[in-house]
Order: structure tokens, then C-alpha cells, then sequence
């Protein structure tokens, strides 16, 4: 099929930033340039939103400018290093874009942005093929591998594109210091709307600046209006005439420009269908609203044997049942003893529930996981206090180190990471969060840092009130999906009436005698539904709950140890994870069951629901396996 958006307006431009002057045609094929790029994303990002798979519009939307400069100097100069290095990834949109408009791949591709298998993830990932040539990672973890880059390009002058959520990071501090140290030749060009996914940083963060912030670390900072195109030129240039590292600083609103979406923090996801139809009628391109009319929600309904229909979330949960806690204090215990640390993600932790019922006890520290871990370890610092922290399992591995500080100290915190596992991760393999293992790091004599993975909601909220006063740090996991409720073998739900959940145990979900799966989290619906089919069959294989992830249950050890197999499935990393634990646990104990471990092995795919698949991961996947070992 053809691109149904008039794309006609884009014509390369190339421009030596060294030698050349712009001339008129020069300068009105750019604008022209830069209109048509912007109108191609609201489109194809307006598509992916309009079938469920997000899309970051504003972000991208916002940079074009600069980025179609940053192309035509490519274009005219071999000593521009020739990738559009951004430490923005939810800013992917632009790099496919211009994959596009450059011929890399077809126009048409744009149609299948975040799609499953298609190539095009939530976050830029190395792909010759298609013209991305370089992956981003986690916000604001780009800076420091660009400076390698540029020195190891010393002929080059090599640009990176960020953003003020992303100059909050504390590497790009250390990238700062290290560019203007061994004068680095890299141009750092800040889009700077003063605006986060939590709303603005001027307001949630007083005192930050970051022209005065890299100013302070030795850069020359020019800072100027992002929409003014003559002046963001001329400063595009001087910057890349000038010796060494440069800051350009780029003030605009979020998503300039569009009608419902000008100034406002939604602007950081993707544009509402009505919105970006209305945007692109208003330009003149019916072909595309008349495309964008036809595109239709993708869902996807998935029920498991063994659980309910009914399904919750318990990332959100977990602001909820914080909030009962908090009911029952007294507003003056409340702020004594509590302190809710945000890293701007406060709407998809669950912290938000909290801040509104509770304000006193919550703060947003920014796009700043290792401090704000910190800070509510410090305030738990001690007995009779404790932080709460929360992000994505996928930036675990951030505060590692902290965490070890934290323990050192004796520092009580309930850490809530989101996120965890794989299931609807649309920013693919970056943000997988399958390594929070990771977290049971201490030494093992006395070490009070426990793991917690509970599987559906009523278990998270037993989880939270029964460990809410345990000493040192608590880990709990949710996932970025709804799970259903477990069901007993009675068919009632397993964690409701009087359950109370039992630090360190694990739990029996069916007995069997062929062998048993152990599970957890997200995934012990997945294996419920395959052990009950597996017992339809006639196979009697049990189910076991370990929602404590590190601490071996010597009774249950001792139960499934005897078993003619044991299968460990879980959607964490298979090298860092569950599995290859409970094996050496079943070794050291004398037991041999047949033993194996499913989990992620794979580099993500792309789309929601379908990396489950993608990994082995579904019911039907297990009871291959089941059926393997039995």
C-alpha cells in the first residue's frame, strides 16, 4: 500500500555548517522539511495510539527542528558523525522518521510503529536494515557512550540530542565533566519544555537549571527559543564551528503547536486519535485522518483455568493498600514515620493514589533513581521509620549500589518496582525488567533484604500489611498488566477470606504426584491454566506458589524434591533468575528431581501481550514442557 500522507514536502537538504552560507531556497525547503516530518509523526504515532500501542508523540514532535538541521549538515559534511545519538528514548519516533525520509526504509514501515515483530520498539534498538543505528537505552544513559564515540571519532563532530528528564540523570552529570575534561567534541542539544511525565520540574524541582547545572561542570551554554528556526540555525552552527563540547539549550513548549496538547504534560505520551485527526484535517491531509479513521483498538482477552475472569492491577493496588495503612495513622504518626519517594513515574507505580489521599508524606524527586532510593533509605535510617521508593523493575539495576549503602546502614524501606517481568512491555528489551534478582545482593548472615512477588492482588495486599513494620529492605514486584485472581482447587479465590500471607513460605496451588511447577508472580496464572490441562489430560502434575523469592522453604524444598520433576518458570532473566537457585537448593539438599527452568532468553520483539510468546512463556508453551519432563 501506499503512505496514505502527502510526504511530497520533504526534499534533502545539504548544507557544509563549515563553509557554506544558507540561501532562501536552502532555508524554505527546511521549513518545509520540518513541517512535513512533524505532520508524518503525529500520524503514524496517532495510528499505533489508536490501536493500543502507545507511541511518545510530543517529545519527538518537538525535536524536528534541530534534527533536520543536525540531517542537512550531515548531508554536506563528512566530519558530521552521522547518527542522531538521543538520550530520550520515548523520543523513537524521530529516528524512524528520518529512517524513512533518508530511504533507509519504506514510508510505509511507519504503519507498523510498535507492532510485534516489525522492528519498530517503543525504544530505539541497533537495526542496520532499518536505518536505527544506535539504541538508546534507559532515559538519560546515552551521554557517556557518546563521548566514546566521539572519542573515537576525534575527525567528527558528533551530536546528542537530550532532554530536561533526561539531564536529570547523575551519569550525564559525570558525562559533563568527562567531555569538558578531554575536550570531547560532542554537541549536546537540549530540548527544554519543563516538562516530565509528572508534570513540571520547575514546579516539582525549584532550583533546577540546566543551563547553570552544565554551565557549572565547565560546557559553553547557549540557550534560545527551540521554535525561533533562523536563530536555532545560526546557533546549530556556531556550535559545531566551535572547538570541544557545546550545550545547546532549546526552550519551546511540549508539542508546539498542536491544539490540545500545547504546553501539557499528556503531551509525553501519544496523541489521542480525535486529537492528531483534528491536526492532520487541519493541515489538509483527509487521506491520512480517512487511514486514521479506519484503524481499530487491537485487544486482547486472555483467560486462564484455575483463575477468574475478573482481573486487577496491582501496580495500581499497591497505592491503594498503602492508603489503608495510612487511614488508620494519625496525620502527625504519618509524616513522623513515612516518606513516599516519586521518580516521576507516580502514575504507573501506584504513588499517585498515595499523594492524593496523603500528600504530606509524598515528594517527587525527578528522574533520579539513585538518589531518591537514597533519600527514603536515609529517612528509614532509624527503627520506627521507613521510606517507601518506587519505579520500574527494569531500573533496578540502577541502585545496586545504593542498595548496598542502604543495608549497611540498616536502613528500613519498602521498595515497590513496577513493571516487572515482560508481559505488555512496548519499550521492548530495554525495559524488561527481569533481573531483580539482582536485589538479593547482601551478605548472606543476617541480611533481612527480602523479595516479594506476589501473584494477583488480594495476595500484594497481604504482602504489604503483613511486612509493613519488618526490618530492612522490602522488595515488592508488580507487573505492568492486569492478572487475574487465583483460584483455589475449590474454586474460591485462594487469597481472600482469612489468608495470611507467611514471609519466607511457599505455597501449595495444586498437590501432584507426576511433578511439580513452581511459579510466581505474573506467571502463576500462566502455569495454573497449564497444570489444569495438563491434569484434564490425565497427567496429575501440582502447582507451587513461591511469592518470597529469596529464601529457600525447607518443607516445601523437601516435598517437591522428592517429586519425579520439578519445573521453575518465570518470566525473569533465565541467567540472573529464580531458576537457577531453586536447582543448587535442590542439589545441596540431596534431591535429584528431573529439573529444569524456563524464563527470558531472548532479546524482546516488539508489541504487548505478544512477548510472552515470543519468550516461551504462554500456557501452551509450559505444557509442552510439562509434558517434556513427565
Amino acid at each position: 500500500m501506499s503512505f496514505p500522507l502527502n510526504t511530497a514536502g520533504f526534499k534533502p537538504v545539504a548544507f557544509n555548517p563549515f563553509t557554506d552560507t544558507l540561501t532562501a531556497d536552502q532555508r524554505a525547503q527546511l521549513l518545509s522539511n520540518i513541517q512535513t516530518v512533524r505532520d508524518t509523526i503525529i500520524f503514524f504515532t496517532a495510528v499505533a495510539g489508536a490501536k493500543g500501542l502507545g507511541g511518545h508523540t510530543g517529545g519527538a514532535y518537538s525535536i524536528v527542528p534541530e534534527v533536520v538541521i543536525a540531517d542537512a549538515f550531515m548531508k554536506g559534511s563528512d566530519k558530521i558523525y552521522p547518527v542522531f545519538f538521543d538520550e530520550g528514548g520515548h523520543r523513537v519516533a524521530i529516528q524512524y522518521a528520518m529512517s524513512a525520509f533518508n530511504g533507509e526504509m519504506p514510508m510505509e514501515k511507519l504503519l507498523q510503529y510498535r507492532a510485534a515483530g516489525e522492528g519498530l520498539y517503543g525504544h530505539p534498538e541497533l537495526d542496520p536494515e532499518l536505518g536505527v543505528k544506535f539504541a538508546s537505552g534507559r532515559l538519560g544513559h546515552l551521554w557517556p557512550f557518546v563521548n566514546g564515540v566521539a572519542k573515537a571519532n576525534p575527525d567528527k563532530v558528533v551530536f546528542l540530542f537530550g532532554s530536561d528528564g533526561s539531564q536529570m540523570e547523575g551519569d550525564d552529570a559525570e558525562a559533563a565533566r568527562f567531555a569538558v575534561a578531554h575536550r570531547v567534541n560532542v554537541k549536546v542539544v537540549v530540548d527544554d519544555n519543563d516538562v516530565t511525565i509528572s508534570g513540571h520540574p520547575s514546579k516539582y524541582l525549584p532550583g533546577y537549571d540546566i543551563g547553570r547545572t552544565l554551565a557549572g561542570h565547565g560546557l559553553p551554554v547557549d540557550t534560545g527559543n527551540g521554535e525561533d528556526f533562523d536563530a536555532l540555525f545560526a546557533r546549530m552552527v556556531a556550535a559545531v564551528k566551535a572547538d570541544g563540547p557545546v550545550a545547546l539549550i532549546n526552550k519551546r513548549p511540549m508539542a508546539p503547536g498542536i491544539e490540545g496538547l500545547e504546553g501539557n504534560h499528556a503531551g509525553h505520551d501519544v496523541i489521542k486519535k480525535e486529537l492528531g485527526a483534528a491536526y492532520l484535517q487541519a493541515r489538509g491531509h483527509a487521506d491520512a485522518v480517512a487511514y486514521l479513521d479506519t484503524v481499530k483498538k487491537v485487544t486482547v482477552s486472555a483467560a486462564y483455568r484455575g483463575c477468574t475472569a475478573e482481573t486487577a492491577s496491582n501496580r495500581t493496588e499497591f497505592g491503594n493498600i498503602v492508603n489503608g495503612i495510612l487511614d488508620g495513622m494519625d496525620a502527625a504518626a504519618r509524616v513522623d514515620t513515612l516518606l513516599v519517594v516519586d521518580s516521576d513515574l507516580e502514575g504507573s507505580t501506584g504513588l499517585k493514589g498515595i499523594r492524593v489521599k496523603h500528600p504530606e508524606v509524598c515528594l517527587n524527586g525527578g528522574v533520579q533513581e539513585r538518589g531518591n532510593f537514597s533519600a527514603a533509605a536515609g529517612f528509614g535510617f532509624k527503627p520506627g521509620k521507613q521510606g517507601i521508593f518506587s519505579t520500574f523493575s527494569a531500573f533496578l539495576e540502577m541502585i545496586i549500589s545504593e542498595l548496598t549503602m542502604a543495608r549497611l546502614n540498616g536502613a528500613n524501606a519498602i521498595c515497590h518496582f513496577s513493571h516487572a517481568g515482560i508481559d505488555d512491555m512496548a519499550d521492548n528489551t530495554c525495559h524488561y525488567g527481569i533481573n531483580v534478582m539482582l536485589a538479593d545482593c547482601g551478605i548472606a548472615e543476617n541480611d533481612a533484604t527480602r523479595l516479594y512477588f506476589p501473584a494477583d492482588a488480594l495476595q500484594l495486599k497481604s504482602v504489604v500489611e503483613t511486612t509493613w513494620n519488618d526490618p530492612g529492605v522490602r522488595f515488592v514486584f508488580t507487573l505492568r498488566s492486569s492478572v487475574p485472581f487465583i483460584l483455589d482447587a475449590q474454586g474460591e479465590k485462594m487469597y481472600g477470606g482469612d489468608y495470611r500471607f507467611a514471609p519466607g513460605k511457599d505455597e501449595i496451588v495444586r498437590e501432584g504426584s507426576a511433578g511439580y511447577v513452581v511459579a510466581y508472580g505474573d506467571m502463576l496464572c500462566r502455569a495454573l491454566d497449564a497444570v489444569e490441562r495438563a491434569r484434564e489430560a490425565g497427567l496429575d502434575v501440582g502447582l507451587i506458589n513461591k511469592p518470597t523469592l529469596n529464601t529457600p522453604d525447607e518443607d516445601m524444598l523437601a516435598k517437591v524434591g522428592k517429586a519425579p520433576f520439578v519445573l521453575v518458570a518465570e518470566s525473569q532473566n533465565i541467567k540472573t533468575g529464580l531458576g537457577l537457585r531453586y536447582g543448587t537448593w535442590l542439589l545441596e539438599r540431596g534431591y535429584s528431581p528431573r529439573y529444569a527452568h524456563v524464563g527470558v532468553s531472548k532479546p524482546g520483539h516488539g508489541g504487548l501481550h505478544e512477548h510472552m510468546y515470543h519468550q516461551g512463556l504462554d500456557p501452551d508453551s509450559l505444557l509442552a514442557k510439562i509434558k517434556s519432563l513427565a
